[in-house]
């Protein structure tokens, strides 16, 4: 089992978009067999204005194929490309981490 970790460092007072687009990502995924998604917004962080979303996946292929939309139904992959569309303009920039889940 993986742990993936996607932290977004926003444009300032950019946070609050983003993590609504996440949630409406997530409440989306929800309805299919993607991993559940945890998001989370900075307390105390490297930076201000800080979104981390966490996921659990089974292995880096069933990550790989979630990615590439493997399997996706063409209207969902429609719902969650509108979702997501402009989250480039709140985005400064951001980091994928990836680990191993050992207990």
């Amino acid at each position: 089992m993986f742990l993936v970790r996607e932290t977004m460092f926003c444009k300032p007072g950019k946070a609050k978009p983003l993590v609504e687009k996440f949630l409406a990502m997530s409440k989306l995924s929800a309805t299919t067999r993607m991993p559940k998604m945890r998001v989370m917004t900075d307390f105390t962080a490297e930076r201000y204005w800080t979104v981390v979303s966490e996921m659990e996946v089974e292995n880096l292929q069933a990550f790989e194929e979630m990615m590439s939309g493997k399997g996706m139904d063409p209207e969902m992959g429609k719902q969650l490309e509108e979702i997501m569309k402009g989250y480039h303009d709140l985005v400064e920039s951001g980091r994928r981490e990836i680990y191993r889940i050992e207990g």
